[in-house]
């Protein structure tokens, strides 16, 4: 029986090769997006999955209520970890965390990498093997350093670096050490990376042996794990004596100046978040808030595509099933029970099914490569070859074919003998269930049209938003070499002084936007002043850094180079200046924790120092030209970019031969700091494009059917005068009020949604109806041509065979 099934179920599937066809085509190509979008968001929901102690590692951090309400911060400092593990219980193991660019220089090799600062439980705290060398606590020997598979072959190559001696470079401070450890490369989905690690107490004196008894000083990361039984929220509640211990101080300025308790009574809370989520984490409002909102939306666009898929397979095999209806009546004339008609066509539903998986799996395997680069990527079909998501992919085909095969073949079984003989099929309810379909699958199409138009006009606002300074003309380059910053400034300056392509050379400790170096920092820190505590981020620049960037100042002066004084001089911008609560910011001076007063010379106007999804913060800037400054920018004349950036490039190999040049624009720079955005927006509108092109396939079903079905009307209409146009209005009118209505549910959905996405920039679009109108007009207008194609053609068709067919 089973045999004759499929026997029969391939005779008719060949016969009708475009309804089989048309079916593959769309499921096949909906299979493959979602498979291909699956990979992708599975990847990015796996990040730190791979540690074998998960369940127990969480990265601390901690909430402080301040007078503009909670903020919370995730520095810690070099005394905190120590306290931590011997003063409160439940720490089975901890360690402190701080990752720098340094420079390695072996032979003649000089590299930029990647160091990370760890204490000696790290690595039996995280999973990232030791394949060769020393395997517990491979850093604990403070001359040792470990190293990555990636970094061996960079600085050793085909040699064995274990035993070899490399020298370090790290904020102006050089070191030898020996290689004790090879470490596994990081796999892709690692939030941690790194190229070289080192005992903690090996950084700068000014980042470590200074600073080991002090608890103002904030600069790393702390990460704990539990012992077994012990929950984040016990541990959490255990610490609050630590921190009235430690912070007495801090929390009764809190007080002073105005703050509230949080719901426990507390002015500062130590918390804790699971390590798993630190890569979706966000503090920006005050609690770390875990957002996966990304991939889960890109995982939603394939199931929406997907769905329309199979929608458009319900509509079309009603659409065809007219054809099928005399082949029922025979068959059950000759005995055939119900159950055996269901499973006979719901076997044909599952081939086609089957088929379209098998042709969806391999069109996204050929797929996969150029997905990965147009989408800047490493995620593979690793991510979703585990056991859970391989059964819900089997059980959801089972399901998918139930519904979208069965509901179909239940409704042809179901007919009545001498109905099926006639060959007419009569749907009843007002053929409610394909109207529904209908409103849903073009309310799909209007939600992710209206999407893809607020995505795109969120980025071009961020792209072309007036930053407070110049992006156009000046070149961003990390100071990456072995001389020092200061040194190569100045040798910067000298040689291109005199080039007309060259305006200013200036240098800063941060970068604006995200470099080619991937690097992105900002520093704060608190001070006194007029009895409360006053919190701001700082910048340490050398002179003419606002006349490079194109800054303006609101009051007061820049840096000079006649005045001495200026060395205890800062710039503020206008979100300081309002902190302060001075009448006249230009005759404030306040006095930090080296005893040092400092005199505020200028204002400068708020300008975006940090990603625009966030609000410009308070900023002090201080003259700083003899430190470790990082970053150089160089203004290029206008006109000249091209001449100026090849002239800067030589430049360079001439200061430092051995280092990298990793020049860029700082609108590159801004560019990337939503890469993610930009990434989400192609995603959403190559769904969108399929998801229009799915619904008009069945769109055009549908309209198949209704023209069969109303042949004899057309006919008839023909015959008593009807023209064309009339005709055509009164077959396409059901179809409009049916885009109507899905407009009129997915516009204020869409609205929702839109809305209260943006409140996540700082800096953002304003929501405007038109939007939602063009997304309607849109699937309205692609509705009607589609329609127009089978409607216009039944209106001009002869009447006499139409009536004669009838």
């Amino acid at each position: 029986m089973l045999r004759n099934y499929i026997k029969i179920a391939f005779r008719n599937l060949w016969k009708d090769k475009t309804f089989t066809l048309l079916n593959l085509l769309g499921l096949s190509t909906a299979f493959a997006v979602a498979v291909l979008l699956g990979m992708y968001a599975f990847f990015e929901l796996s990040y730190d999955g791979f540690h074998k102690n998960k369940a127990s590692l969480y990265q601390v951090y901690s909430t402080e209520q301040t007078p503009e309400g909670i903020e919370a911060s995730e520095p810690k400092s070099v005394p905190f970890a120590p306290a931590l593990r011997d003063e409160i219980p439940g720490v089975a193991k901890i360690t402190r965390y701080n990752n720098k660019g340094v420079l390695v220089i072996s032979g003649n090799k000089e590299l930029r990498m990647s160091a990370a600062y760890i204490d000696p439980d790290f690595f039996s705290m995280f999973s990232f093997p030791v394949i060769k060398g020393k395997e517990q606590q491979p850093t604990a020997d403070k001359s040792t350093v470990s190293i990555t598979e990636y970094a061996a072959n960079r600085i050793f190559g085909t040699e064995d670096a274990l035993g070899k001696t490399i020298s370090v470079i790290t904020e102006g401070v050089e070191q030898l050490f020996t290689v004790s450890a090879i470490i596994e490369d990081f796999p892709d989905q690692s939030s941690m990376k790194f190229d070289l690690a080192l005992d903690f107490s090996n950084q700068a004196p000014f980042s470590y042996a200074e600073i080991k008894d002090d608890w103002s000083k904030e600069n790393h990361e702390v990460y704990v794990q539990l012992e077994q039984g012990v929950t984040a929220a016990q541990f959490e509640k255990g610490t609050e004596p630590f921190t009235q211990l430690h912070y007495k101080d801090e929390m009764a300025a809190a007080k002073r100046d105005g703050a509230q308790p949080d719901t426990n009574g507390n002015f500062k809370q130590i918390r804790l978040l699971p390590f798993k989520d630190v890569s979706y984490a966000n503090f920006d409002s005050g609690i770390a808030r875990v957002e996966k909102t990304m991939p889960y939306l890109i995982l939603g666009v394939g199931f929406l595509i997907l769905f329309i898929a199979c929608v458009n397979f319900i509509n079309m095999s009603i659409a065809k099933s007219s054809q099928r209806l005399r082949e029922i009546g025979m068959r059950k004339t000759l005995g055939a029970g119900t159950g055996q008609l269901f499973f006979q066509f719901w076997g044909e539903s599952v081939l086609i099914f089957l088929g379209a998986a098998l042709l969806g799996g391999l069109l996204a395997f050929l797929l996969a490569e150029p997905f990965k680069t147009l989408f800047s990527t490493r995620a593979s079909f690793e991510a979703i070859f585990t056991l859970k998501i391989i059964t819900g992919f089997v059980l959801g085909f089972m399901l998918i074919t139930f519904i979208a095969g069965g509901y179909p073949a239940l409704l042809l079984s179901k007919l009545g003998t001498l109905q099926s003989l006639k060959g007419k099929l009569n749907l009843t309810r007002k053929n409610s269930v394909r109207d529904v379909l209908m409103v849903v699958q073009f309310g799909i199409a209007i939600l992710l049209i209206s999407g893809t138009f607020v995505l795109w006009q969120q980025i071009d606002f961020m792209r072309n938003k007036n930053l407070g300074f110049n992006k156009e003309q000046v070149i961003s380059l990390p100071l990456n070499g072995k001389r020092s910053d200061a040194q190569v400034i100045q040798l910067l300056r000298n040689k291109l002084q005199n080039r007309s392509e060259i305006l200013n050379v200036t240098a800063a400790n941060n970068i604006l936007g995200l470099g080619r170096d991937g690097s992105s920092m900002t520093s704060q820190m608190g001070f006194e002043h007029q009895g409360r505590v006053v919190e701001t981020h700082i910048l340490m620049v050398d002179y003419d850094y606002p006349e490079t960037l194109d800054m303006e100042l609101v009051a007061g002066r820049s840096f000079k180079r006649g005045y001495a004084s200026d060395s205890l001089a800062v710039l503020i911008n206008e979100k300081m200046a309002a902190q302060l609560h001075e009448e006249n910011p230009l005759e404030t001076r306040f006095i930090l924790d080296d005893s040092l007063a400092y005199q505020v010379v200028g204002v400068l106007k708020d300008y975006n120092f940090q990603k625009l999804n966030t609000a410009v913060a308070p900023l002090t800037v201080f003259l700083k030209p003899n430190w470790n400054m990082h970053y150089a920018y160089i203004k290029v004349a206008p006109n000249k970019a091209a001449n100026a950036w090849a002239l800067l490039e030589n430049t360079w190999k001439e200061i430092e031969p051995n280092a990298d040049f990793l020049g860029s624009f700082l609108d590159e720079n801004i560019d990337r700091t939503f890469k993610s955005e930009k990434k989400m927006a192609t995603m959403i509108t190559s769904g969108s494009i399929l998801a229009i092109i799915l619904s008009c396939i069945g769109l055009f079903a549908i309209s198949l059917l209704i023209v069969a079905q109303r042949q004899k009307e057309i006919g008839v209409r023909k015959v008593i005068g009807a023209s064309v146009l009339n005709i055509t209005v009164m077959l396409s009118k059901d179809f409009l009020k049916l885009v109507g209505i899905s407009f009129v549910i997915a516009a204020p959905l869409g609205w929702w949604l839109a809305y209260n996405w943006l409140q996540n920039y700082a800096n953002h679009i304003n929501l405007t109806l038109g939007v939602f109108i063009a997304a309607g007009l849109a699937a309205l207008i692609i509705a009607l041509v589609t329609i127009s194609l089978r409607t216009i053609k039944a209106a001009m068709q002869n009447p006499v065979k139409s009536l004669r067919t009838e």
